[in-house]
């Protein structure tokens, strides 16, 4: 007996089924069964639609994971200016308070703000930071520049990942999402395609037999992945 696709598989598991099944299908010769020929072509649509919307997803993934480097370049730059005004010279100290009091106007609060408002605050510092009177004092402090220019490549990163997901996000409102796409393939799979292919390896075994069971070793290799992940989770928490 085919198994039934495990319901809390992760999207990209299903979606991976989804695409291993219709390749298998492909190469059946299968076609002429109008009615798993349409199973098929609305498994494989449903497919193409929650790519997309996996897509989607990754793009906020993306954000999240900017905005935590630039967290961190805040934190680097920070940590480090206000270390140097313990330094012995007099010269690096006296140029690391000045650069210091640039930052404590703005503190790292400003990771805590929301991705619009620390965008406009980083970039408001940047620019103080540019401006010619802390030249002096930002070269005369070891790694300040750098850590400086590090910031600014992470904010840049950010502000092109925050277009991608507004973007992205503007797209979404007038789509499905990928829980609602996974879901309908789940039980595309699960109530239609398994329960078909079960009766036909009945009536007809000889045409079935090896997509039919192709379907099951696909699906047996997801739920094996699914319960092992899940047993491991346990087991850590």
């Amino acid at each position: 007996m085919i198994p039934k696709l495990i319901n809390y598989s992760r999207t990209t598991e299903v979606s991976a089924v989804a695409d291993r099944i219709t390749d298998a299908y492909k190469g059946t010769g299968l076609s002429t069964d109008a009615y798993l020929s349409g199973l098929m072509t609305g498994l494989e649509a449903d497919q193409v639609l929650l790519t997309e919307a996996i897509k989607r997803m990754k793009a906020e993934s993306e954000l999240e994971a900017q905005d935590e480097l630039r967290d961190d370049g805040i934190r680097a730059l920070y940590y480090l200016v206000h270390g140097l005004q313990h330094h012995p010279d007099e010269t690096i100290k006296a140029a690391a308070q000045k650069v210091s009091a640039v930052l404590d106007h703005y503190g790292l609060s400003v990771t805590g703000e929301s991705y619009a408002s620390e965008s406009a605050l980083v970039g408001s510092m940047l620019g103080d930071l540019a401006k010619p009177e802390f030249q002096e004092p930002v070269a005369a402090l070891s790694g300040c520049a750098e850590s400086i220019a590090k910031l600014k490549a992470a904010e840049d990163n950010f502000d092109a990942a925050l277009v991608a997901f507004e973007g992205e996000k503007a797209h979404e409102s007038t789509l499905e999402s990928a829980t609602v796409i996974k879901k309908r393939l789940v039980n595309l799979i699960n109530q239609k395609l398994v329960v078909y292919l079960q009766a036909m390896m009945q009536v007809n075994p000889d045409t079935y037999d090896l997509f039919a069971r192709t379907v099951d070793q696909i699906i047996a290799d997801n739920n094996v992945a699914v319960k092992k992940r899940r047993k491991e989770t346990v087991t850590d928490a």
